[in-house]
C-alpha cells in the first residue's frame, strides 16, 4: 500500500515537473519569435538577431531535453535496473545538450568581440570553452568507469586472466 502511494506521488510529481518544463520551453520560443520578429520590424543587424535567436533556441532546447528526461525517468513504471545504468541512458543527451549551448555561446563572444575589436576580452570565451572540454572529458570518465565488460576484456571478473590473453604475453616477450 505505501508503495503504492510513493508510486502515484512520483508519477504525479513527475508529470507535474514534465508539463512545467514543456511549458517553459514553449514560452522560451514564443519569447524566440517575438524578439526576432521585433528585431526585424526594428530594422536592427540580422546577425545581432540571430546570434540573439541561437542563445534562447538552446536554452529552449535544453529545457526541453530536461522535461523529456523527466518524464521518462520518473513518470513510467518503475524499473529494476540500478542507478548507474539510468544515468549512464540520460546524462551524456543533457551534458550534450549543456556542452552545445556553452560552446555556442563562447563562439557567438569570439565573434562579437572580433567585431567590436575587443580581442583583450576573449578570457571568458576561453573559459567556457575550457570548461567545456572538461564537463566532456569528465563525462568520457564517467562513462568508462561505469562501462559494463561485455566479455571483450581479457581479464575476468574475479581478477584471474585468460590463457589467450597469457599467451599473447608470452609469445610476445619470447620474439
Amino acid at each position: 500500500m505505501k508503495k503504492d502511494i510513493s508510486h502515484i506521488m512520483r508519477f504525479l510529481v513527475a508529470k507535474l515537473f514534465t508539463f512545467i518544463f514543456f511549458g517553459m520551453a514553449l514560452a522560451i520560443i514564443f519569447s524566440l519569435a517575438q524578439t526576432i520578429i521585433q528585431g526585424i520590424l526594428a530594422g536592427k543587424d540580422i546577425m545581432q538577431i540571430f546570434l540573439s535567436g541561437v542563445n534562447t533556441g538552446i536554452i529552449a532546447l535544453a529545457v526541453f531535453e530536461l522535461a523529456l528526461v523527466i518524464n521518462k525517468e520518473y513518470s513510467g513504471e518503475e524499473e529494476h535496473e540500478d542507478a548507474v545504468e539510468s544515468l549512464r541512458r540520460t546524462i551524456p543527451r543533457f551534458i550534450g545538450t549543456v556542452c552545445i549551448a556553452l560552446s555556442l555561446e563562447a563562439l557567438i563572444m569570439v565573434i562579437k568581440y572580433s567585431q567590436l575589436e575587443l580581442a583583450g576580452n576573449l578570457y571568458y570565451p576561453v573559459a567556457i570553452i575550457t570548461s567545456t572540454a572538461l564537463l566532456l572529458a569528465s563525462l568520457g570518465v564517467f562513462l568508462h568507469l561505469t562501462r559494463k565488460n561485455n566479455g571483450t576484456s581479457p581479464v575476468h571478473a574475479d581478477g584471474s586472466v585468460s590463457y589467450t590473453h597469457l599467451r599473447a604475453h608470452e609469445t610476445r616477450h619470447d620474439l
